[in-house]
């Protein structure tokens, strides 16, 4: 017989990795054919860098670059740059707060995309920083076969960001995107021709993006906006406003509490109506 998971809002439970923990001992004990799983990926390592440079490196690891190189690298990152753990814990709480279908942390450390893309991004992007232009490549072209993301290892991406699905979003080389950002998938921030320099949107704090949303060019999407569901923005979008349509319009500019927490696709009354 079947038990239903109990639900538990981020706020009440322990550090992420305490937790994380205490998930894989429930999940090995419920479930002995994933044992073996849990107890390698999460179990055998005394922290979560630990946990996440092996899980990233069973994922990412092929015949040009072996896992054990793949998992030197990423540990080498985490002990540089402990930031990009804490990142990754930001990240996973936002998963959990915002995704109702989310039972606890070992289920996004595991099997979500989003944030594994996410994750893998944070070391490209750190060894782009390192001026190790061609191994942050590559992770960027793994991270795309293996889940359907493709950031571009030069954007620079905040913490809490929360990918539901993940599959086909795209991230430009010069795009920007704060803190507390939520997005579905099919989102590009893209650039708008062939030019070259400064070309990519820039998103603010706490800003929701729907699903299959485009916004291309070196745009500025102010905190707390929101943009509907294939929605084409070409022009900037104040704070706290709702854009929405082909080409996207102003639909509401009421001041919206934090809409990426909450993930309220809805649109309210329409209080303004015009092109951007």
């Amino acid at each position: 017989m079947s038990q239903k998971l109990e639900v538990i809002h981020p706020d009440q439970l322990p550090p992420v990795w305490t937790s994380l923990r205490a998930e894989a001992l429930r999940a090995a004990k419920a479930e002995p054919a994933l044992g073996s799983l849990v107890n390698a990926v999460v179990l055998s390592h005394e922290s979560l860098g630990q946990a996440l440079s092996y899980q990233l490196a069973r994922k990412l690891g092929d015949m040009e670059i072996r896992a054990m190189t793949a998992r030197e690298v990423f540990e080498d990152a985490y002990a540089a740059d402990p930031g990009l753990v804490a990142a990754a814990e930001a990240d996973l709480m936002a998963i959990f707060e915002r995704d109702p279908a989310c039972k606890g942390y070992l289920q996004a450390f595991l099997y979500f995309k989003g944030f594994l893309a996410i994750q893998t991004y944070r070391i490209a992007h750190w060894l782009w920083r390192q001026n190790r232009e061609t191994l942050a490549f590559y992770m960027q072209s793994r991270s795309s076969e293996l889940f359907q993301v493709d950031i571009h290892p030069a954007a620079k991406l905040g913490r809490g960001l929360f990918f539901d699905h993940g599959t086909g979003i795209v991230i430009g080389e010069t795009a920007v995107v704060g803190d507390d950002v939520s997005m579905l998938h099919g989102v590009t921030l893209g650039g708008t021709g062939a030019e070259r320099g400064d070309r990519h949107p820039k998103i603010g704090k706490g800003v929701l993006l729907g699903a299959g949303a485009k916004v291309l060019g070196n745009i500025e999407i102010g905190d707390y906006a929101k943009i509907a569901s294939g929605s084409v923005v070409l022009k900037p979008v104040p704070a706290g406003c709702t854009a929405a349509g082909v080409p996207a319009r102003l639909v509401n500019c009421r001041p919206c509490s934090d809409p990426a927490r909450s993930m309220d696709h809805t649109l309210a009354e329409v209080v303004y109506d015009y092109v951007i």
